[in-house]
């Protein structure tokens, strides 16, 4: 049986072709997490990739903020049925971050400081479709939305696009993470409402 969020309250009819099904417009950025917002600082953090095989790539702050930025302007929708629609992101690429990596997985798990995993199919993150974004609109990403820095995979429900990141690691086998663990779907696609298992 899935676990059903305080958030979620069923399907909800709208004229907005923006607007997955069940889904209701917000102009507020609801802060939903499994547990203690964590704190890391600055000189602390890291960003790695590591391969199926071991290879292990890894991103200082600075190195990370060195890389090519763009800015991301897209809707975000939350499993618990809200969504913010033409938000505006600043992060780096995940092709950027996957140039010098060599694989043949097709999964991989996202980590996070304070323990939280959560998969994501390897195309669902390559070819433009998501970014490790530090900046929100035209500011610093809050602790409470995963700063310094999260996972950006907006065209998954928002518990894919991982606060506080640490990396990703590419795996043979789609192996569930927190959520998904815990009876939501493996893969999480709005327009589908693939909310829960």
């Amino acid at each position: 049986m899935g676990i059903i969020s305080s958030g979620f309250h069923g399907r909800r009819q709208t004229g907005n072709p923006a607007l997955p099904p069940g889904q209701h417009e917000t102009a507020d950025f609801p802060v939903l997490t499994a547990g203690p917002a964590p704190d890391i600082p600055i000189q602390d953090w890291e960003f790695f990739i590591v391969t199926e095989q071991g290879r292990r790539q890894v991103w200082s702050w600075d190195a990370f903020m060195a890389l090519p930025q763009v800015e991301i302007r897209t809707d975000i929708h939350c499993v618990t049925s809200w969504s913010k629609l033409g938000t505006t992101w600043r992060g780096v690429s995940l092709d950027t971050l996957f140039e010098e990596v060599e694989t043949s997985s097709e999964f991989t798990t996202a980590h996070s400081y304070g323990g939280y995993t959560t998969n994501v199919p390897l195309q669902d993150l390559l070819d433009g479709h998501a970014w490790v974004a530090w900046e929100f609109d035209g500011h610093p990403l809050e602790r409470a939305h995963g700063g310094p820095a999260r996972l950006l995979v907006p065209h998954l429900y928002f518990w894919k696009s991982a606060k506080w990141i640490n990396g990703i690691e590419l795996t043979q086998d789609d192996v569930p993470g927190f959520w998904e663990s815990n009876g939501y779907h493996m893969y999480g696609d709005p327009w589908r409402e693939e909310r829960y298992s």
